[in-house]
């Protein structure tokens, strides 16, 4: 048996219908944005879904660095080879979710899950702790701060098998006519609350969350994840919490699982709102850098590394010229250029190195990509 979808209530509705219209408003900017701009800001929410989801299972690792690995650069990053390793193997998991996004034959089954959870596990497989099989022990989750204190108790490890193939079948045929975001919320409850596995169940049922939602096709999955979201401190202590809530000390899928859809909804309206307030400053720091250009001295492809200084803090040689197609020498002369002009700022060695804000800089574009913005619960509305 499964946590049953409820019924929403006329406050989730309205929620429901503001994140749509938030969806489309961004699924019609991104199709009017030139595809450089696009390119960046997914990347730029990949790597921030990536450091959040991994934050909140304990490995941490800044989201510029994040980004960085994502590139193949290993030097100068400031973080422990486990959780270089730990955000390599989420990476490798989002991508081949992403890539998922629009195949025409698609369907779930208990293989393609436990290949996703290999590929985010795969470097910790031990006998003891397998990857990309069931559990074959019990779990238990602890209570913050208490490691014998048991918070959950997951189901028995021979109902696996069952439990899993009824969630295959849910996800391939069950529920069809609820809404696509409200589904993908049930997918990540079911699965994180019948724990298949020994490790990695919280980062599972996100990322099955994500690929539920990218399946619908309307925005790429960069836009689509609220793992960014659930990792803000507050918000992580209040997912804890009506995981606990809602899903009671052992498996208990007659429970109502209403709370925990209106805390998706609200996840879902506030990450719409942050992603909307950074599509609208991207693409006020591409057009500044594009009026400025001329008078700068700057090269159409180099506005793009200016554009990820102003948004990202910095930007790498190895980054741009993987970005703009270029050999070394031609992203090296440019970076060098841009350095001489007083526009950027080499920070550390060759192999670590890395370029910032330059004294003649445009404060004007700084301040577009610094602009602040208020985010509202919708249920406080």
């Amino acid at each position: 048996m499964l946590f049953r979808t409820p019924t929403l209530t006329a406050a989730d509705e309205r929620v429901l219908a503001e994140v749509a219209a938030m969806r489309e408003e961004l699924r019609h900017a991104v199709r009017q944005a030139p595809a450089k701009w696009t390119r960046d800001l997914r990347r730029a929410l990949t790597a921030s879904a990536i450091a959040a989801s991994n934050t909140i299972e304990g490995f941490t690792v800044d989201v510029r660095d994040v980004a960085d690995l994502m590139d193949g650069e290993r030097e100068g990053i400031d973080a422990s080879e486990d959780d270089k390793a730990e955000t390599l193997a989420y990476q490798q998991t989002m991508t081949y979710i992403q890539s998922l996004y629009d195949v025409e034959d698609f369907s779930f089954s208990k293989g393609l899950l436990n290949a996703l959870h290999w590929m985010l596990q795969g470097h910790r497989h031990t006998p003891q702790r397998p990857a990309g099989q069931w559990r074959r022990k019990p779990i238990y989750i602890s209570a913050a701060g208490d490691p014998l204190a048991v918070e959950y108790e997951g189901p028995h490890e021979d109902s696996l098998p069952r439990l899993m193939e009824e969630l295959v079948d849910w996800l391939n045929e069950g529920d069809l006519g609820a809404d696509p975001l409200v589904r993908a919320a049930m997918a990540h409850l079911n699965l994180v609350k019948i724990h298949p596995w020994v490790d990695g169940n919280g980062r599972m049922s996100r990322s099955l969350q994500t690929l539920v939602i990218a399946r619908q096709r309307v925005l790429a999955p960069e836009f689509s994840s609220i793992e960014e979201w659930l990792g803000l401190p507050g918000n992580t202590w209040d997912y804890y919490k009506v995981l606990r809530d809602v899903g009671g000390p052992v498996y208990s899928p007659e429970r109502d699982a209403g709370p925990w859809i209106s805390f998706n909804l609200r996840a879902y309206h506030e990450q719409a709102q942050r992603v909307r307030h950074r599509v609208r400053r991207s693409t006020d720091v591409w057009l500044l850098l594009d009026q400025q250009a001329g008078s700068l001295g700057v090269s159409e492809r180099q506005v793009a590394a200016l554009h990820e200084v102003a948004m990202a803090g910095r930007v790498r040689r190895s980054r741009y010229e993987k970005s703009e197609g270029l050999n070394t020498q031609q992203a090296t002369r440019d970076m060098q250029a841009l350095v001489k002009a007083g526009i950027l700022a080499a920070v550390g060695q060759t192999k670590g190195r890395h370029y910032v804000a330059g004294e003649r800089f445009p404060e004007e574009v700084l301040d577009a990509a610094r602009r602040r913005h208020s985010i509202s619960n919708p249920y406080e509305a």
